[in-house]
């Protein structure tokens, strides 16, 4: 019986470990080192995390030739806005006050690559986050709490927060891997595995 490839997840993130990890894969994990900058102008959500996802993989397949490369990258999209991890808490402030009252789309585009027969497979998926209005108390607890720090949106919908309802698509997109589409596309490419 010929002997499964590794899966590398190419993230830091806890959340997509956490994901993983409860779905019963077993993976490395080698975050990419790529830079992830900021669109230098308007640019469609979907173009900005497929390339960004394909970029981080093609980054750590060089160092794992033989493995099954798993990367992702997620953003928010408000108001034709790009929303990724704040960078200090004036800019989470500014996010969840964009986000208030309003609809946010959560984007990730998902990459499996295989560097050794140079095949991949990626996908998209979109879910819908509602934002409600938040009180100025609120809002002064959810900075205080840092519980924005490293999460797209400057919120993690996996931290219970009240305010916050997935009102279509994938939960655990809103984390940061869809962990149904991912089942989806190992079980429709199984020579990639």
């Amino acid at each position: 019986m010929p002997q499964r490839i590794p899966l590398i997840l190419a993230s830091a993130s806890p959340r997509r470990r956490q994901l993983l990890t409860e779905a019963g894969y077993v993976f490395e994990v080698d975050p990419s080192g790529i830079d992830e900058p900021e669109p230098a102008g308007p640019m469609d959500v979907r173009i900005y995390v497929a390339e960004l996802a394909w970029r981080k993989a093609f980054e750590v397949g060089a160092r794992h030739p033989n493995g099954l490369i798993l990367a992702a990258d997620t953003s928010c999209a408000v108001a034709g806005e790009i929303l990724n991890k704040p960078i200090d808490r004036e800019d989470a402030e500014r996010m969840i006050r964009l986000q208030e009252g309003r609809n946010t789309d959560v984007v990730t585009g998902l990459v499996l690559y295989r560097p050794d027969r140079g095949e991949w497979v990626a996908a998209l998926e979109t879910s819908v986050v509602h934002f409600r209005h938040l009180t100025d108390a609120e809002r002064t607890d959810h900075l205080d709490s840092k519980r924005w720090e490293g999460k797209a949106g400057a919120y993690g919908v996996q931290d219970q927060d009240r305010y916050i309802e997935v009102v279509s698509g994938s939960w655990s997109n809103v984390v940061g891997l869809p962990m149904e589409r991912l089942a989806s596309l190992l079980k429709d490419h199984p020579g990639l595995a």
